[in-house]
């Protein structure tokens, strides 16, 4: 029998660590059965016994099936409640929900992230997918702005990332601090610098980060000739019950949760640019 998609299943927290002074992550591991797959931006509802439910995105790696991996800012107090967990505490998960990046129909290409602050989260498990399969993509590139350096989520992955040879990956911030000798200024330098030297027709792009950041990003995007159908956002936008039923999430003639979060640009680009949406 299917499983309701109302009722949360019990996920015990295998591992959980903080990344920065406010945002934490978890490894989930299923009480009973196994774990639902996923794909690169879904995100599932995680239920705080006792508190509430709040959507997340899946930030781990869709190829290990044997947990689900969630990084969370506290921000409230369900999200605090989630990211003040220990190990072997036990949370309630439902999901996955959602559309996905499609990563895996883009071979042959050159694949551009473009982040901005907790949204590298999100584009974490379409990153690995194409790490995993490089053979596959033309050119791979990670650019990724945060507000400092002790704002930079996943620093050491980050390390790692940037010690390949077959992948380009630009880091920027918004504001310097002691020690730090990388760029400094808004997403969109590096990334314009990094789309100078590439053809923007072979380039598809993935996005996802504060609003307006998205917004100039896809703007430099597409004055460096890169397709608005090769363009991809996602959006959160107030999801509570994932499926579409509440009316939280609409935007326009969409819900977020049930059509997104990812999107495709020109699919929702007139949306973007009404403030009243």
């Amino acid at each position: 029998m299917a499983q309701d998609p109302m009722l949360p299943r019990r996920y015990r927290v295998k591992r959980a660590w903080s990344e920065l002074s406010d945002v934490s992550t978890m490894e989930l591991e299923p009480i009973d059965g196994e774990a639902v797959p996923f794909a690169p931006g879904q995100f599932n509802m995680l239920y705080a016994f006792g508190v509430g439910e709040v959507a997340i995105s899946i930030s781990g790696d869709a190829a290990d099936t044997d947990k689900l991996v969630h990084t969370i800012r506290n921000v409230g107090a369900i999200s605090g409640a989630l990211a003040g967990v220990s190990d072997g505490d036990v949370i309630g998960v439902r999901g996955p929900f959602g559309s996905a990046w499609p990563v895996a129909q883009e071979t042959g290409r050159h694949i551009v992230f473009v982040a901005g602050g907790l949204g590298l989260a999100p584009l974490r498990p379409a990153i690995y997918h194409v790490l995993n399969n490089r053979e596959q993509y033309s050119g791979m590139t990670l650019v990724y702005g945060a507000r400092s350096p002790d704002d930079l989520l996943y620093a050491d992955e980050i390390k790692a990332w940037k010690s390949r040879f077959d992948t380009e990956v630009e880091i920027t911030v918004d504001h310097a601090a002691p020690g730090w000798t990388g760029q400094v200024g808004v997403v969109t330098v590096p990334l314009d610098r990094t789309l100078s030297g590439s053809n923007g027709a072979e380039v598809s792009a993935f996005v996802c980060g504060p609003e307006i950041m998205m917004r100039f990003s896809v703007m430099s995007l597409m004055a460096a000739g890169v397709p608005e159908d090769k363009v991809w956002i996602s959006m959160e936008r107030n999801m509570k019950c994932a499926i579409g039923f509440c009316g939280h999430c609409q935007f326009g003639g969409d819900f977020i949760c049930r059509d997104g979060p990812v999107f495709r640009h020109d699919q929702v680009s007139r949306l973007i640019a009404k403030k009243e949406i």
